[in-house]
């Protein structure tokens, strides 16, 4: 049986349905609002990232985006994005502004790696509060009974996530480098470094203007 032109068409159609494209699939995400993607006010290069306390690839994410903030010596712009599946990130990310209100901001760091590092043992809100407690011990501190009274470092956290929804994000963790151009997606933290360099490269530092002579008669 011979097919005409319109029968081709239409099988043509039905076979692009059946048969997967050979075009890859586009690394980058596509985002809402990327506004706030740029470095901050007088930096070139920084890195902004999204995070869940909660989430396994942020606890082996963690040691490699501050090593690297150590080594190019470039801020880090940090939001808690505590995804709802998760039964007690938001709970650690408000007892960590805490700390790093109350205490000092090194403290909130060493206690967000703390719980990275500890994350396995942390099953649900009451193994979080035993762990909390015995972290504020272990400090020669004394857990109050209640970190947040008024709900103002619930508030701040709740501020990143709508943040987060804002970008468009559904994941963590979600690391980008920022420039004051636009930023990159990171979708694969071992290549960082890589990035960073590439970054660093096109967005180099201005040239230090000479200073003006004035010939002397």
């Amino acid at each position: 049986m011979r097919l005409t032109f319109m029968n081709r068409i239409l099988l043509a159609a039905a076979l692009l349905i059946i048969v997967p494209t050979s075009i890859p699939a586009l690394a980058q995400t596509a985002f809402k609002d990327t506004s706030m993607l740029r470095a901050p006010a007088g930096s070139r290069v920084a890195i902004f990232e999204f995070e869940d306390l909660e989430c396994p690839a942020c606890a082996r994410a963690f040691p490699i985006v501050h090593a690297a903030i150590d080594k190019y010596k470039i801020p880090l712009v940090r939001h808690d994005f505590p995804l709802k599946m998760h039964v007690w990130s938001f709970d650690a990310a408000v007892t960590a502004r805490y700390i790093q209100d109350k205490i000092s901001p090194q403290a909130a760091e060493e206690y967000r790696r703390a719980v990275f590092a500890n994350q396995t043992s942390i099953a649900s809100k009451d193994d979080l509060n035993t762990f909390t407690q015995k972290y504020f011990q272990s400090h020669g501190r004394v857990m109050p009974f209640v970190i947040d009274p008024n709900g103002l470092f619930a508030a701040e956290v709740r501020a990143d996530y709508t943040l987060g929804e804002r970008v468009g994000l559904t994941q963590t963790p979600s690391i980008f480098i920022v420039t004051q151009k636009g930023y990159t997606q990171v979708n694969d933290v071992t290549q960082l470094y890589a990035m960073l360099d590439t970054a660093i490269a096109e967005n180099p530092a201005p040239a230090a203007s000479k200073p003006k002579t004035t010939a002397h008669k």
